[in-house]
Formats: C-alpha cells, sequence, structure tokens
C-alpha cells in the first residue's frame, strides 16, 4: 500500500488519467477491481479498502489486488519513461540490438553497416560499456567480414577496456567520497577527493573524460553548497577547469560534449557566484549562452532555468534589482528556483507582501519540497519566510515556525556541524521578542560574539544575506543598501584575471 501511494504521488494528474487508460487496455475482465482501487487511493482513502471494494472481508484478495495494481504502476512508469527516452545512448543500443538480430537472420550486409553506425556514435560520446558490447558482436562475428582486420579490432577492444575499467575507478571513487561526505559533511572536500584518487590509483589529468571531471566537479560543488563554504573549493575547482580547457583545446568535435561542456561552465558560474566574483561568473553565464545556442539549441531548453536563477543572482548582487526581476519574467515555466530567487529579491526591496504571497501560492509539503529541490533549498525558504513574517508581524505563525524551524533543522545542522545557522535563528528569535534590544549595545556584542564571521572574501554570500537583515535591524539602515555593503567589503581584494 505505501509503494503503491508513493508511486500514485508522483504521477500528474494528466499521467493518472494515461494510466487509467493504461488499465482499461490491460484489463480482460469487466469485473477488475484495480481502475476503482487506484480511484480510492488516489482520493486519500486508506482504511477498509477491502469491505468498500468487495462488501466483506477479504485480506487475501485484497492482498493480490494490491500487488498487482503495484505491478501495472511500475509497468507503466518504465514503459512511459521508455517511450519517451530519445537520449544517444538510447538510439546506441537500438542500433546494437538491430544489428544482432540482423546477424542472427544472416543478413551480414545490413547487420555489419548497423554496428558500423552504433560503434561511432558510441566513440562520439564516450560510452565504454556500450563500447565493450558493441566491439564483443564485431569480433563474434568479424570472420564473415573479409574487410576486417581482426588485430586491429582486438587492439580497440582492449584498448577501450582499459577505459572502461578507468571509468569502473572512477565511480568507485565517487562513491567513496559521497560515502566519506555522507557521513562526515564538514571533511575538506579537497582532501576527500585526493584520498580516494590515491586509493584507487587515479591521476588527475586530461586523460579523464569529459563526463567524469563534470561528476568530479559536481561533487565538489555539492559538497561545497552543503557546507555553504564554495571558498575552499575555488581552487580546485579552477585546476580542474583548466584541465578540461586544455581538452578542448585538443577537440576536433565542438559539439561532441557540448552537454557537459555547458553544465561545467554552469558550476563554475554559481562557484564565482557564491565567492561573491561577479564579475567572473557574468563571464560563465555569457560562455554558457554562448554554448547553448549551438547545436541547433540542442540543449537550450534543458539549461535555460539554470542560466536565467544565475543571470538573476548576478543582476540583484551588482544593484540591478529590476533587471534581476525582468530577467526571472523570461523563464515561461514553474520553477522552485526561480520562486526562491523571486522571494529573496523581493524580500531585499522591502516587497514583504508580495514576497510572501509567492511563498503562500506554493501549497506543497516541506517534504515534497526537499524531494524536488532537496532540503537545503527547503531551509532556505523556511528562514526567508520566517524573516517575512516578522516583517508583516504575523506573531501566531512566527512563533509556530520558529518552533517548528527548530524541531526540523537543528539535528541536521548539528550533524553537518553548521551551528551559525542555529545561532542565528536564536538571534532573530530574540529580535522578534525584545525589538527595543536590538541597537543595544550588549545585543551587538551578543552577535559579534555568536555569529562566527568568516571575513568578507571567505563568507559565502547567501550566508551574508542573511545575517545582513540583523545587521539593517541593529543599524537601522536599508536591507538592500546593507546587504550590498556587506557582500562587497572584498572588492579591494586582488583577483586573479579571466584567462
Amino acid at each position: 500500500m505505501k509503494a503503491i501511494k508513493t508511486i500514485i504521488s508522483l504521477l500528474s494528474e494528466e499521467e493518472k488519467r494515461e494510466f487509467l487508460l493504461f488499465l482499461q487496455k490491460k484489463n480482460r475482465r469487466g469485473d477488475t477491481k484495480n481502475i476503482k482501487l487506484f480511484k480510492l487511493i488516489n482520493a486519500g482513502k486508506t482504511k477498509d479498502l477491502d469491505l468498500l471494494l468487495y462488501g466483506k472481508p477479504s485480506k487475501n484478495a485484497f492482498h493480490g489486488l494490491c500487488k498487482r495494481l503495484q505491478d501495472s504502476l511500475i509497468d507503466f512508469v518504465a514503459t512511459r519513461s521508455f517511450a519517451g527516452e530519445t537520449s544517444e545512448e538510447l538510439e546506441i543500443l537500438k542500433l546494437l540490438l538491430a544489428s544482432r538480430i540482423f546477424f542472427e537472420q544472416r543478413r551480414y550486409p545490413l547487420a555489419f553497416k548497423t554496428l558500423t553506425r552504433a560503434e561511432r556514435m558510441a566513440q562520439s560520446l564516450d560510452v565504454y560499456s556500450i563500447l565493450t558490447e558493441i566491439y564483443h558482436t564485431k569480433i563474434q562475428y568479424a570472420h564473415l567480414n573479409p574487410k576486417f582486420d581482426l588485430q586491429k579490432i582486438i587492439d580497440e577492444a582492449q584498448a577501450n577496456i582499459r577505459l572502461f575499467q578507468q571509468e569502473q575507478q572512477l565511480n568507485m571513487a565517487y562513491a567513496s567520497i559521497k560515502a566519506s561526505l555522507k557521513k562526515k559533511l564538514y571533511t575538506a572536500i579537497n582532501e576527500l577527493i585526493v584520498k580516494a584518487f590515491s586509493d584507487f590509483n587515479i591521476e588527475l589529468s586530461k586523460t579523464l573524460t569529459y563526463k567524469s571531471l563534470f561528476q568530479l566537479m559536481n561533487l565538489t560543488a555539492t559538497a561545497a553548497r552543503l557546507q555553504s563554504d564554495y571558498y575552499e573549493i575555488s581552487p580546485f575547482m579552477s585546476q580542474l577547469y583548466h584541465i578540461i580547457s586544455e581538452k578542448q583545446a585538443d577537440e576536433i568535435n565542438p559539439h561532441k560534449h557540448l552537454f557537459y561542456h555547458i553544465e561545467i561552465l554552469n558550476l563554475m558560474g554559481i562557484m564565482e557566484f557564491r565567492n561573491k566574483n561577479f564579475k567572473r561568473s557574468m563571464h560563465f553565464t555569457n560562455l554558457m549562452e554562448l554554448q547553448m545556442v549551438k547545436n541547433k539549441k540542442a540543449y537550450f531548453n534543458r539549461f535555460s532555468e539554470k542560466l536565467t536563477v544565475l543571470k538573476a543572482h548576478n543582476f540583484q548582487y551588482t544593484g540591478q534589482p529590476k533587471q534581476a526581476l525582468k530577467t526571472l519574467d523570461t523563464f515561461q515555466h514553474e520553477s522552485l528556483d526561480l520562486d526562491l530567487t523571486r522571494v529573496m529579491i523581493l524580500f531585499q526591496q522591502n516587497q514583504f507582501t508580495e514576497a510572501y504571497q509567492i511563498i503562500k501560492n506554493n501549497y506543497h509539503s516541506d517534504n515534497w519540497l526537499e524531494k524536488k529541490a532537496g532540503w537545503i533549498w527547503v531551509l532556505k525558504k523556511n528562514i526567508i519566510e520566517i524573516l517575512l513574517l516578522m516583517e508583516l508581524d504575523r506573531l501566531d505563525l512566527v512563533l509556530s515556525r520558529l518552533k517548528s524551524f527548530q524541531n526540523k533543522f537543528t539535528k541536521r545542522l548539528k550533524a553537518i556541524d553548521e551551528l551559525r545557522v542555529l545561532e542565528f535563528m536564536r538571534l532573530v528569535s530574540h529580535y522578534y521578542q525584545y525589538p527595543e534590544q536590538v541597537t543595544s549595545a550588549a545585543f551587538k556584542a551578543r552577535v559579534e560574539e555568536s555569529f562566527d564571521w568568516l571575513g568578507p572574501e571567505r563568507e559565502d554570500i547567501f550566508v551574508m544575506s542573511f545575517y545582513a537583515w540583523l545587521k539593517s535591524k541593529m543599524e537601522q539602515t536599508p536591507l538592500y543598501e546593507t546587504t550590498l555593503t556587506l557582500v562587497n567589503m572584498h572588492k579591494n581584494t586582488a583577483q586573479t584575471p579571466m584567462e
């Protein structure tokens, strides 16, 4: 029952209608009760379902029906996903399968032609696991093609196996790093990567594939996001980007790794933004946009949301809030990241009612939001919601939200050694209960003692933004002006010129 409810919750209303049609076509008997059971569960009914379905207690029949409905749901999700899948890797697998069928039917010229096409596509994408199967088939039937040089094919197959093994080593290294992060998230990611690469005999060089370099960069950025520390990873990310730039210089086909190239530019843009290097961040967003229009805009729609959010953030923190909101308006689809970005921009412009309305319009639970956007997103959403409620003087909601925040996030924040957030919320709570004390020397001293400030260059921009709200209250200054002053305190620091 739990599994059925989970799967149904993942389906859109359109998909639910499609599933009912799927069941109708599948049902051979007119008295099948799977459709009725689906509708009952979808309507939120979970008790005494056997009585509703059969008119009497019938646990065994009911459990059998649940099992069949669950199997049908899984079948529907898998079939629909496969039908909608248009990835190049799937196309290669289809070609490989077709070639094997042609070999079995002794249509050898067609089989070799199809296999060669699959091989070329697989080589262009560096999909070594599929290439292993392709070479296996090619060697198996090599005796039927007099034009084939068997030794050459064997050499190519062995070279591919070495690359495949390297990829496997990398996968094991990634798994090791992820496991370490899960146990102790505050460990420096650089140290974890160096240790994992040493354990699995991997060298950080341009022999690594674009996919591998992207995965490594993405893993590093994920750790930084969880720790709100992009400053620490900056040298390592720059080293990875330098390796990627060297690989690009040697690239023959400019579109071969376009997807990973755009992903990498996005990660670099985010890192520079979080470190308050706005010119560098905009440099990467411009590069990202240039890549997105290549190859007939093959990946434009896929990356539009990420590009829009990053550009809006940069406009907001360089004193262009109207341009930031205008940029967000260019994206016409629903987006949790865009919603939260818009809330933060409006909040910093003192448009508290408009900002809170966006949060109110999002009727999803925090559990649902966490599955979609991650718990860090939910954490930021909860903090800004509490600050908005304080600005709107909603006493009844503020107290309940503060209590809920403590119950929901205390354990998690302590687990990653992020005690500053908890201390910040305690200060926020104290301010709301005793607003007259906020400008006192005693309160300012408490803030200075409580908040472990890392310095203007190293501190994360979002951490600064939340602290700016408290600082604006203490100094009686406008929030946006206070925020920009804080995040631009490192301007005089020398910056390395762009490549």
